[in-house]
């Protein structure tokens, strides 16, 4: 058996800051009194009471001797001139939320807009809010919205403001709004709903699907019960609205093993105690759930300063702000440019209702209960806290480069703008420095300077290390014919010096071509990638002998895998000797064209027929594999001529 309480059941925050203003007001002595009561629950205004709180019912019930306090629901804007008029002290208790519908209603009525308003006629609230504009709309389902709209047709481009009841349900509140969407093109739409009331609605269904029983507690005159009621009924079967222990009758809850307890935002938390006491006791619950409520009450009032960080829980996604559950008697709020440092950021991608956040307090209001908070400020707090641990810690960070100027480039990491010397950018004197605009890098952080704000950092630092590293893993596994893939740093008249990875090594002229070549440029040149092999090296004297011609790039060894004796090739005539002339087969591979050889008649010299350079067909007629080579012939083409032609 158990008995199962809501998180949050109970005082909301508006109801804990009115009873606050309430008990602080009583305990300053003098005539103190609610204009209504100060809330839906007759326990809280009955110990009031006691404490020698009055309520009158009309502004002219007061005089300039008495502290009249505005309830939790607000009033219209006649009724404070009114209290005004009469002189005395006025202490507003307005939720916060309330009171900032009321700001919605009256600028939208100065900017020629009709106020919709979507709540019970005769709740108090709706009835303070309308009170703040000249005239207004009230319905209280999409059916009275629609029939407005077909006996009243009005145009389609008639300015509208739309706000909700605090109370009022998401269903209702989106109907509303998607009928107002189809039929006005000039529309505000302000989701004025309490999150706090939301998210107690839907812990409620969630309890409610979850328990054989559920208790609700809290004054039947409270539509913020009421709908807790009708919603746990919707889910279950059995469904009990009280309004103290007192009220539990055993008989309802025979065979029930597992109850939940939820209450309005007006219970007080000792009832609910009570409640949550006497159901444990009536069902002979094994686990009964206890909770320390007057540390929970003390809690939900405590100060707040500017400059605090503070834990919250997001609540609600308004069009302009995010509302956070402090849980004080506060309604804080974060304005949109105070989400984040980075102006892309879209405040929904990155906050969800249900998020814990910590926040900065900026500002303050006791008298309106609110407090504006920032993430922006604490993250950028962090981010500099952040920043003096990566320079100390020596840490490698990533950056986004974003300028480049006379001194150096400028890059952004973590909203921070860090500065990096043109000598700590990594790039060659004299080289594109412009290029690295809009790249990411890595950096060391190497100053920070707070009070100045101003970050210093250094690409140089991470490649230094990287290549360090490289280094020593290069030095550890070297061994000659190892194989590297490498990149040309520099060129010399003997050879070119290849960076195998954080290590020079140099290829000799020799080592770089099969053939005779005149410099390393006839090669490769500056930046190209070349597959290498270690020759040999000296870890002494740091140096390592590259090479980079292979077996297989190896002419003579190409034209053995190619080439036979009786092949037809052509080739050029690159050398006339007195004895014959020698062709070029492959670069580097060249045959000997006997005088013999050269036509099909006897000449006298190898120039009366050929020239060098010219392109000529041969075949080749031997091969001597061990002195490395060949002889070729014209004149055996020419003599098959004939044959071939028959």
């Amino acid at each position: 058996m158990s008995v199962r309480i809501a998180k949050s059941a109970g005082f909301c925050f508006g109801v804990s800051r009115a009873v606050e203003l309430v008990e602080k007001a009583a305990d300053e002595g003098g005539r103190v009194v609610t204009l209504g009561p100060i809330i839906h629950n007759r326990h809280v205004v009955g110990r009031f009471e006691a404490m020698g709180v009055g309520v009158i019912d009309a502004p002219e019930q007061a005089d300039a001797s008495c502290t009249v306090i505005i309830r939790s629901h607000g009033v219209s804007a006649g009724v404070y001139r009114r209290l005004e008029q009469r002189g005395c002290r006025i202490i507003d208790a307005t939720c916060p939320f309330v009171k900032r519908i009321h700001t919605i209603v009256s600028r939208a009525d100065e900017e020629g807009r009709l106020p919709i308003i979507i709540g019970t006629r005769a709740h108090p609230e709706v009835e303070g809010i309308a009170g703040w504009c000249s005239r207004c709309r009230i319905f209280e389902s999409p059916a009275e919205m629609e029939n407005w709209i077909k006996s009243e047709n009005p145009p389609a481009d008639l300015p509208i403001c739309m706000v909700s009841q605090t109370t009022s349900t998401e269903f209702l509140w989106k109907m509303c709004g998607e009928i107002a969407k189809k039929q006005f093109t000039n529309l505000k739409i302000f989701d004025t709903i309490c999150r706090a009331t939301e998210y107690r609605q839907s812990e409620a269904a969630e309890l409610s699907k979850n328990c054989q029983a559920m208790v609700v507690v809290g004054d039947p005159k409270s539509s913020n019960t009421g709908r807790l009621a009708m919603i746990c009924r919707e889910h279950c079967g059995k469904v009990a609205l009280v309004d103290s222990a007192a009220d539990l009758n055993p008989a309802d809850f025979r065979g029930v093993t597992d109850v939940g307890i939820t209450a309005g935002a007006s219970t007080p938390a000792w009832i609910i105690k009570e409640v949550n006491k006497t159901m444990s006791e009536i069902t002979n619950a094994e686990t009964v759930q206890e909770e320390n409520f007057a540390e929970l009450l003390e809690q939900s009032i405590k100060t707040l300063n500017t400059g605090d960080k503070v834990i919250g829980t997001v609540t609600g996604i308004g069009n302009t702000e995010i509302q956070v559950d402090l849980g004080t008697k506060h309604a804080g709020y974060i304005p949109y440019d105070e989400v984040s440092a980075d102006p892309s950021v879209k405040p929904e991608d990155v906050l969800h209702v249900g998020d814990e956040i910590e926040v900065f307090v900026v500002r303050v209001n006791d008298q309106e209960g609110t407090v504006q908070l920032s993430k922006k400020k604490l993250d950028g707090l962090k981010i500099w806290d952040d920043m003096a641990a990566y320079a100390e810690n020596k840490t490698t960070v990533e950056g986004t480069i974003t300028e480049e100027n006379k001194g150096g480039l400028v890059a952004n990491v973590k909203g921070i703008r860090v500065f990096i010397p043109a000598s700590q950018s990594g790039v060659a004197k004299g080289g594109d420095m412009a290029g690295m605009v809009g790249k990411t890098v890595q950096m060391k952080i190497t100053e920070v300077n707070r009070a100045r704000r101003r970050v210093i950092g250094s690409i140089r630092a991470v490649t230094s290390e990287a290549r360090k590293a490289a280094q020593e893993k290069i030095w550890a596994e070297i061994e000659n014919g190892k194989k590297y893939h490498g990149v040309v740093k520099s060129l010399t008249s003997y050879g070119a010096f290849v960076d195998i990875g954080g290590v020079d090594g140099m290829v000799h002229v020799s080592e770089l071509s099969w053939n005779h070549i005149k410099s390393p440029a006839d090669v490769v040149k500056v930046g190209d990638e070349i597959d290498v092999y270690v020759i040999s090296f000296d870890p002494e004297k740091k140096k390592i002998s590259l090479g980079y011609k292979t077996a297989e790039m190896n002419p003579w060894n190409q034209f053995m895998t190619n080439y036979k004796v009786g092949d037809v090739v052509d080739a050029k005539i690159v050398k006339l000797m007195t004895f014959g002339a020698f062709a070029e087969i492959l670069p580097g591979v060249d045959g000997l064209i006997h005088i013999s050889q050269i036509a099909d008649r006897r000449i006298g010299k190898p120039e009366d027929v050929l020239s060098e350079g010219q392109e000529v067909k041969v075949k080749i007629t031997d091969v001597d594999a061990e002195n490395k080579r060949i002889s070729l012939s014209i004149r055996a083409l020419l003599e098959e001529a004939p044959a071939d032609a028959e």
